[in-house]
């Protein structure tokens, strides 16, 4: 090697080497390709794409130039890259499912949100929206700076002017190098609220900004779930939300069928449609019989054809989580401030966008009062012209040159060398009357200008003024309806949406064991049969609860002890019939000697619905049902007990009920609901009825119209007895007989208030059940001990007795057919409630 070859040879450290030509590149990436600048929300790309539009003159009010010529001007003078990048980056920037408000006005074949891509740049052609000319406005009047491009020979705006918000506005996504950004689009209107709200209160939270900004608004429209990862990502900067497809259940001929309208925000809608066929084809969804896209020009139209068999809701929740008909959008809100990669809250990103607003307007007053300053600099020069005319015109026509000239007017009327200029250019015709007049106004209009001008900059408020009033007009001109709907709920699909309604039977034994099982699975027995076994028993323990509801109700548990807790009939784990089932302390959190007394199904806490309370000492309460709509996981105190007592049954009214109540003696008494007068939710009650000694309530129903009052005493005996045998009383009396109480029947387990399309269901200690329809037992008057129900043992007894609703024409209930809307368990208000009376003395 010569020594000019070896002088030419430099060593250096390779990892060294890697390590800064990596970083190099990892800050190019970043600072000028990936991320947008927070200012004006876009990236370089974007930004020069925009730019180069504008410098050609393709602006919203000329007509379409090729896009090839577009692309061509950009890469040949700003974006030194592949053509396709660019084309493909403008293409976006035009289509109504990526940009919520287009940056660019396409003509031709832009694509579609099937994935087809957009016709060759030879063939489309292009120009600036209406609303991306805000975006440079004012550009030619100095409020931003410039940089070279990148050979020296241009220069290029280092970022727009941006007279809206864009980078909340249209959102961005870009992966740079250990960092990407994705900020979703937002509507127009909101989001400019969001700014003046700021600009009047600096202090105002990135929570309290969500009253004027509530989330996202994606072109695509759709639905967002929940509100939480919202406000996470507007506080952080960071936050995942849920998109959901809008759809509708239509009834086709007796058929449904799932109309989806609108799609998550960057769903392919073929790939959509091919996702579902496969989940067809491998039978992984059952139900689906067609499939069609009706989508034309008008909008957006998927068909999903089903079977008449199949629960249309629970499909479409099926769809929801297995396809893109619900998808995740993580927020990541990262943008360049001040040439830095940043994680910004919603308040930053409005904050420097403020900011940047506040630089243009004084950038932009600054160059319009210095071009008032220069004008006026030349009127005043005018003015001493008109009042010293002929010794200007003396002076100019007695100059050799144009050059003595201009000094003999700086010199002898101490004018400036503009001033001086603008003499000699002036035309005789501004020698006339009117246009000295003219040349008067105008100076002292620009004098009032030039004021008002520095006002504005020595005024802080001023300029927040202008912000304020340019924005306002923006949002009157271009905003538009919110596309997404926001779904103020769960933040996520509940598992509940994936079980099918129907009814069940709850279980519950003594020693606190519970379980669901089907309704189905007790048939019609006829009466004084044996029954069928409901439940294994374990050495001591016993079915003491039975709870007829439905799985998607919410179950309020009241245990004798007046405390009420919650849960959805879903919750309650599924077993066979003969299981013994879980602890229910897995469930609620109860106390060692707190048991469960009653159980209201409830499907909405309405403000016209009340629970009515009865003790095991005769105390009366009545409390609006709204009052237990939130209840915590700890529970809560339903109603204050007196020492000794505890509470024994709780009924849904609407408060227009009669209500019955019978003793383990054998009394009864029946007084109207609002002679008890409505209590808070801690209030002890009144005295509903007086008890002999050593007696306690065991039965407590509302009365309705054509019914009969049934009971069951504790060896299997009961009756039937017209509710019309039962006088009306006062509240607190001892009541009257309804059942002449023997060795042979026992004493009073049950009262019920029932009518013929009832069934009873019976369970012993032992565990036995059986049900039977109400008609076939016997109707005799009060002071009788009835007929026998159910055989029962010598170590045997009835422990609970439940009151189950069927349809007349079937005799056993098919839960594979039973759904919310045509079953009859909830369709009266007293069916409402289903719960199993205490037998307290085996307590």
């Amino acid at each position: 090697m010569s020594e000019q070859d070896q002088s030419r040879v430099k060593e250096i450290n390779i990892s060294q080497e890697m390590k800064t030509s990596f970083m190099d590149y990892a800050m190019s990436v970043i600072v000028s390709r990936a991320l947008p600048d927070v200012r004006d929300g876009l990236k370089p790309v974007h930004r020069r794409i925009l730019y180069a539009m504008n410098e050609l003159g393709m602006t919203s009010d000329k007509a379409y130039k090729k896009s090839a010529r577009i692309v061509g001007e950009v890469i040949g003078k700003y974006h030194p890259h592949g053509d396709s990048a660019v084309y493909e980056t403008m293409v976006r920037m035009a289509q109504d499912f990526s940009y919520r408000y287009m940056l660019v006005d396409g003509h031709g074949n832009f694509g579609s949100v099937d994935g087809d891509a957009a016709a060759a740049m030879r063939y489309t052609e292009a120009r600036m929206s209406k609303i991306s000319m805000e975006l440079v406005r004012d550009i030619n009047k100095d409020t931003i700076d410039y940089q070279e491009n990148y050979d020296g020979s241009e220069t290029e705006p280092i970022v727009l002017p941006a007279r809206f918000p864009n980078l909340l506005v249209n959102g961005t996504s870009g992966i740079a190098v250990g960092m990407a950004t994705n900020i979703p689009p937002h509507n127009l209107g909101e989001v400019i609220d969001g700014v003046l709200a700021l600009s009047e209160n600096p202090t105002i939270t990135s929570t309290e900004l969500m009253e004027y900004i509530p989330g996202p608004d994606f072109p695509t429209g759709a639905e967002i779930v929940g509100v939480s990862g919202i406000r996470r990502a507007y506080e952080t900067g960071k936050g995942s939300i849920t998109i959901r497809a809008k759809a509708e259940i239509e009834d086709n001929n007796g058929k449904p069928r799932i109309i989806v309208t609108e799609i998550p925000y960057q769903v392919n809608k073929a790939r959509l449609i091919e996702k579902i066929a496969e989940l067809v084809r491998d039978k992984k969804l059952d139900g689906i019989t067609d499939l069609r896209d009706e989508s034309d020009r008008t909008g957006m139209r998927i068909v999903i054809e089903l079977r008449r068999d199949v629960n249309a809701n629970v499909l479409l929740n099926n769809l929801y989580k297995q396809t893109a008909l619900q998808s995740s959008f993580g927020i990541n809100m990262l943008a360049l401030v001040d040439g830095r990669p940043k994680v910004l809250s919603i308040k930053e990103v409005l904050y420097h966008y403020l900011e940047h607003q506040r630089v243009v307007i004084r950038r932009r007053t600054e160059f319009e009062l210095k071009k008032a300053e220069a004008r006026a600099h030349i009127l005043e020069g005018l003015r001493i012209a008109l009042d010293h005319i002929d010794e200007i015109i003396a002076l100019i026509r007695g100059s050799q040159t144009t050059e003595i000239a201009r000094q003999g007017l700086m010199e002898n009327f101490s004018l400036s060398h503009d001033q001086a200029q603008a003499i000699l250019d002036m035309r005789l015709q501004r020698l006339t009357g009117l246009e000295r007049d003219k040349i008067e106004a105008e100076y002292q209009e620009l004098v009032e200008k030039i004021k008002e001008l520095k006002a504005i900059l020595a005024d802080d408020e001023k300029v927040l003024a202008i912000i304020r009033e340019e924005l306002t007009d923006i949002r009157d001109r271009y905003n538009d309806e919110r596309r997404t709907i926001i779904t103020f709920g769960e933040d996520s699909m509940e598992d509940e949406d994936l079980i099918p309604r129907q009814n069940v039977v709850i279980t519950l034994s003594h020693n606190g064991y519970i379980k669901r099982i089907p309704l189905s699975t007790y048939r019609s027995q006829k009466r004084g049969g044996r029954g069928v076994q409901g439940m294994g028993t374990h050495d001591d323990d016993f079915v003491q609860h039975l709870f007829i509801t439905n799985s998607h109700d919410h179950l309020l548990f009241f245990t004798n002890k007046g405390k009420v807790y919650r849960l959805k009939g879903y919750e309650i784990p599924s077993f066979n019939r003969t299981a013994k089932g879980i602890p229910i302390i897995n469930l609620l959190q109860i106390e060692k000697d707190e048991y469960v007394s009653t159980v209201i199904p409830v499907d909405e806490f309405d403000e016209e619905r009340y629970l009515f309370f009865m003790t095991k000492d005769g105390i009366a309460k009545r409390t609006a049902l709204k009052v237990f709509s939130n209840i915590r996981r700890g529970g809560l105190f339903a109603i204050n007990l007196r020492e000794g007592d505890a509470l024994h049954g709780v009924r849904l009214t609407d408060g227009t009920k009669e209500i019955i109540a019978g003793t383990r003696k054998g009394m009864s008494i029946r007084f109207h609901e609002n002679d008890v007068r409505l209590m808070g939710r801690t209030a002890t009650g009144v005295k509903g009825v007086t008890l002999q000694e050593n007696d306690q309530v065991v039965g407590m129903d509302t009365i309705e119209e054509d019914q009969a009052v049934l009971i069951v005493t504790e060896k299997g005996f009961g009756k039937r007895t017209p509710v019309s045998e039962y006088r009306i009383q006062t509240r607190g009396g001892k009541g009257i007989k309804t059942c002449n109480i023997t060795d042979k029947n026992g004493p009073l387990i049950s009262l019920k208030v029932v009518s013929d399309d009832h069934d009873l269901m019976i369970i012993t200690n032992s565990g036995v059940i059986i049900r039977m329809h109400v008609e076939e037992i016997s109707t005799t008057g009060r002071n009788t001990q009835g007929v026998r129900l159910i055989r029962v043992g010598d170590e045997e007894h009835v422990s609970t007795v439940a009151r189950v609703n069927i349809d007349d024409d079937e005799e056993i209930i098919d839960e594979q057919e039973e759904s919310m809307e045509d079953s009859d368990l909830n369709n009266s208000e007293e069916n409402e409630v289903a719960e199993a009376d205490v037998n307290k003395e085996e307590e």
